[in-house]
């Protein structure tokens, strides 16, 4: 296998279909995300499932660096009301939050995205997003992740790698693009990160380092209800 491809159900139309006319038609596409191994596979290693074999190595520099990351943003999120959102969901901003029986079952789910330490001038030390439909499919030795709607849109893979941690490997998609780029092809669309779990039916997906906006993005991901 040169690469692995999974076809993930397209963004577009998804929550508001049978309300648009003629979203109908558009809801049948389909997203595909190429991600092919970066190491050559070596006599006794892992498939292409193994994560080390699949990500760059400018995203295993950033998987490396979680804990500064995380310390570096919390450390610039000082305004009170950027406080208070911290200290409102201790569990959610607890870098070492990570409980056993990480794997998130297939299924819809609801994502909210919040940006801790500012990347430049335009942003806050503290940013969070109304939460959004994502979903989770089963792909076999993977599970697919992606973000639904909103003008950023992480797509990706959910590798496994320990009982209390699984790692994502995808990109951004931006705007209203229906397909993602390859993981690989543009650093600043990469992402790299860690899903956890951090209580019942509860999870999140920490992105170090991401391109855009911020030095740490945390994702809160729990069950659509």
């Amino acid at each position: 296998m040169n690469h692995l491809t999974r076809v993930l159900g397209s963004a577009l139309c998804a929550l508001t279909a049978p309300l648009i006319a003629g979203c109908a038609a558009k809801s049948g596409k389909r997203i595909e995300v190429r991600i092919a191994p970066s190491r050559p596979a070596t006599p006794g290693s892992e498939s292409v499932a193994d994560w080390r074999r699949v990500a760059t190595a400018a995203d295993r520099i950033r998987l490396r660096g979680w804990r500064q990351a995380w310390v570096d943003a919390l450390a610039k999120v000082t305004a009170p009301d950027e406080l208070a959102v911290l200290r409102a969901d201790p569990l959610l901003f607890d870098p070492d939050r990570a409980l056993p029986t990480a794997r998130l079952e297939a299924g819809p789910y609801r994502c909210r995205v919040f940006k801790l330490g500012a990347n430049g001038t335009a942003m806050r030390n503290m940013t969070s997003y109304p939460a959004v439909d994502c979903m989770v499919k089963d792909e076999g030795d993977v599970s697919s992740l992606y973000k639904v709607s909103g003008a950023q849109r992480p797509v990706g893979l959910i590798f496994p790698d320990s009982d209390s941690r699984g790692v994502f490997l995808g990109t951004m998609v931006l705007g209203d693009e229906t397909k993602p780029l390859k993981y690989g092809q543009d650093t600043n669309r990469d992402l790299a990160g860690y899903i956890e779990r951090i209580g019942p039916r509860r999870w999140r997906l920490v992105l170090p380092q991401p391109r855009f906006e911020s030095l740490l993005d945390v994702v809160e991901i729990v069950p659509k209800s």
